[in-house]
């Protein structure tokens, strides 16, 4: 695994992995295992995200994690070392409350710092490394990451007007957009007070589309473009697609 780039310590920005969830989509798959733990290719999928964190020069990662199989990210992953880390914080979600809902445990280890959110299950040909460099230096605020897909239905597609965010629409029937966000976020210490004020949406979950909406209506959200391909694996289609496609980058080198 590639070691982590240390940074100055007043440049630190603290990672979060959100892999908790039951993966009901995944069934019988995840009847026996956390659906982060499952195989892209030759590595269990949560290695991935936190080879992208450590490639962008984060050093502190939390896992949020859940279910009946919480204990195997400890076994699996330990301490980090491997990844080049020091150490590696683990905390429990119970039941599933949504992605915001996830992010909220992280408070107590953000310790007033920005934080990079990155979903489990996002599988990145190329790193964030750039766009973790250029959220360093905004103010405040928020940044996430964009990418054109076929199918921006599945997920919180991007209204632009120009150049400029407007807003984000989660699983529309009629897409304004092909632009989709990803499951990379980066948030300022703001994001744990916007949550307090987040209601259940009408499938009883906090929505990370409501935290990046007020964000926007604050005006105080970038975006970048993801570059490469990228693909989560929270359906068996799209978890087959991410393996072909790990499987062909490994193959070509």
């Amino acid at each position: 695994m590639t070691g982590v780039v240390k940074m100055a310590k007043h440049d630190r920005i603290r990672g979060v992995i959100l892999a908790g969830g039951l993966g009901t989509r995944l069934h019988p798959l995840t009847d026996v295992t956390n659906k982060h733990l499952l195989p892209i290719y030759n590595k269990p999928m949560i290695y991935y995200p936190v080879q992208t964190l450590v490639s962008a020069g984060i050093e502190d990662i939390l896992i949020v994690t859940g279910g009946n199989n919480a204990g195997d990210f400890l076994r699996l992953l330990g301490d980090g070392t491997a990844f080049g880390l020091n150490e590696i914080h683990y905390t429990y979600q119970k039941g599933e409350g949504g992605i915001a809902a996830a992010l909220f445990l992280a408070e107590n280890f953000a310790h007033g710092e920005k934080v990079v959110v990155i979903l489990g299950d996002n599988i990145l040909e190329k790193g964030i490394r750039q766009s973790v460099d250029d959220y360093r230096k905004q103010e405040k605020g928020a940044k996430i990451l964009i990418k054109e897909v076929q199918d921006p239905e599945r997920f919180g597609v991007a209204e632009m007007s120009g150049v400029k965010l407007v807003g984000i629409e989660e699983k529309p029937k009629h897409p304004k957009s092909r632009y989709i966000v990803t499951g990379v976020y980066m948030y300022d210490n703001q994001v744990f007070d916007i949550i307090r004020t987040l209601r259940p949406s009408g499938r009883g979950e906090l929505e990370i589309t409501d935290v990046n909406n007020a964000y926007i209506q604050k005006n105080e959200m970038t975006y970048g473009i993801l570059e490469g391909w990228w693909s989560d694996a929270g359906t068996f289609d799209s978890l087959f697609r991410a393996n072909q496609l790990v499987a062909e980058g490994v193959q070509k080198k």
